[in-house]
């Protein structure tokens, strides 16, 4: 059995797909594209699809990971370009490897994301977040499946800054996760790196960190766009690529 490691994207308004949507848009896509899957054994055979740690509903996403188990060999570039065809635009693949490595999922130690705050000038932006990694500890609570949690926003935190907006001429779409800021009032954006742990730390738990530091309040709902997952460089604060062992172990192996 051939395993491939797949990148996608969730842009513009496809960032409200759930998650169980996307797996029923993704096995259609699969049909379409006569994949010749691999299945699981027993009384409903499934194909083998495995996805890694999906961004929330309403979160756009520049780096979403799954696996897929193939019967026959397949070339990963040609496959990836078949699936991408056979799904909506803003549902993208973007990056295929074969697998030649494991513990793919202990390669995701952290993510990096992008927070648009409309309405919060930039240096309030940047005395919010002085203060909130001044902290030792920032304590937030969000609502559980198990009950109302209260947990620290603030060790999980390891990059976080507000980083020049670029002026655009307001049409910006959100559909490719590169349209310019729009500029007709005051808008912060921020970057942000968070350690994966447990209990996840979310963006929005940050941004209730920071409310609950420096009573930073946006007037409307932050744009969040994860622009990446993977290793995390110690020394830099950036997140690596977690493709990129597979490329490397595909070269050595030609």
């Amino acid at each position: 059995m051939q395993r491939i490691r797949l990148r996608y994207t969730k842009r513009g308004r496809l960032r409200f797909t759930s998650h169980r949507d996307f797996q029923r848009a993704f096995e259609r896509a699969l049909r379409r594209s006569a994949v010749p899957m691999a299945y699981s054994a027993g009384f409903t055979p499934h194909p083998k699809v495995s996805y890694a740690n999906a961004a929330p509903t309403g979160v756009a996403s520049e780096a979403e990971y799954l696996e897929i188990g193939l019967a026959e060999a397949r070339d990963p570039e040609q496959l990836r370009a078949q699936l991408d065809e056979s799904l909506p635009p803003g549902l993208d693949v973007i990056d295929a490897v074969e697998v030649r490595t494991p513990n793919f999922v202990e390669r995701l130690e952290a993510s990096e994301w992008q927070l648009k705050l409309d309405g919060v000038p930039h240096e309030e932006a940047g005395r919010a977040i002085g203060l909130f990694l001044a902290a030792e500890a920032v304590e937030v609570q969000r609502q559980t499946k198990n009950g109302m949690r209260i947990f620290d926003a603030r060790g999980a935190v390891a990059a976080l800054e507000v980083i020049p907006a670029q002026v655009g001429n307001g049409n910006d779409t959100g559909t490719d996760g590169t349209g310019d800021v729009r500029t007709a009032g005051p808008c912060a954006i921020l970057r942000l790196v968070v350690r994966h742990a447990t209990p996840a730390v979310r963006p929005d738990d940050v941004l209730s960190g920071l409310r609950v530091t420096a009573d930073l309040a946006p007037p409307v709902p932050a744009e969040v766009t994860r622009l990446a997952q993977g290793p995390l460089d110690q020394e830099s604060g950036t997140v690596t690529d977690p493709l990129a062992l597979d490329r490397a172990a595909a070269t050595d192996g030609q």
